[in-house]
C-alpha cells in the first residue's frame, strides 16, 4: 500500500466520520416534543459536531496531501470544484451558523417550563434552512469525488 493509498484510505474514513453525523444533526433535534428532550437532543448534537470537526479537519488535510502528491488533480476540475466547495461549506459555521446557533444556545439556558417556546420554531428554521444546503453542498461533493465528470 502506497502512502497515496493511506492517505486515500484516511480520507474516506474522515468523510464517513465528519459527514455522515452532519447528515443527521437536524433529524435529532426536530423529534423532540418538550425542553427536556430538547436540550438533550442539543447536548447529542454538539456531541456529534465533534465527529463532523475532526472528520472535516482530516478531509481538507488529507485531500490536500493528496493533490501535492499527485498535481495533477488541481488541474481536475472535479478536484477543484470540490475543494472550493469544502472552503465554501467550512466558512459557513463561523459565518452563517455560528450567528444563528447563537440565540437558540441562549433560549435553550434561560428558559424555564417544558414546553418549546414558539420563538425557537423560527430560530430553528433559519439555522436548519442553511445546514440543508450545507448538507447538499456535502452531498455535491460526494457525487463530484465519486463520479470524477470532469
Amino acid at each position: 500500500m502506497t502512502f497515496y493509498n493511506v492517505l486515500l484510505l484516511i480520507h474516506v474514513l474522515s468523510a464517513i466520520m465528519g459527514l455522515g453525523p452532519g447528515f443527521v444533526m437536524i433529524y435529532i433535534v426536530t423529534k423532540a416534543t418538550n425542553m427536556t428532550e430538547l436540550k438533550h437532543a442539543y447536548l447529542i448534537r454538539n456531541r456529534l459536531h465533534i465527529f463532523v470537526m475532526v472528520g472535516g479537519s482530516l478531509l481538507i488535510l488529507t485531500g490536500l496531501a493528496m493533490g501535492a502528491i499527485r498535481n495533477y488533480l488541481f488541474h481536475s476540475g472535479w478536484y477543484v470544484t470540490s475543494l472550493s466547495l469544502f472552503l465554501i461549506a467550512l466558512a459557513f459555521g463561523p459565518l452563517i451558523l455560528s450567528p444563528r446557533s447563537k440565540p437558540i444556545k441562549v433560549l435553550l439556558k434561560n428558559h424555564s417550563g417544558e414546553t418549546i417556546p414558539q420563538e425557537y420554531f423560527a430560530l430553528a428554521k433559519k439555522l436548519f434552512f442553511y445546514e440543508r444546503i450545507e448538507n447538499i453542498i456535502f452531498i455535491t461533493i460526494i457525487v463530484l469525488m465519486i463520479l470524477k465528470p470532469f
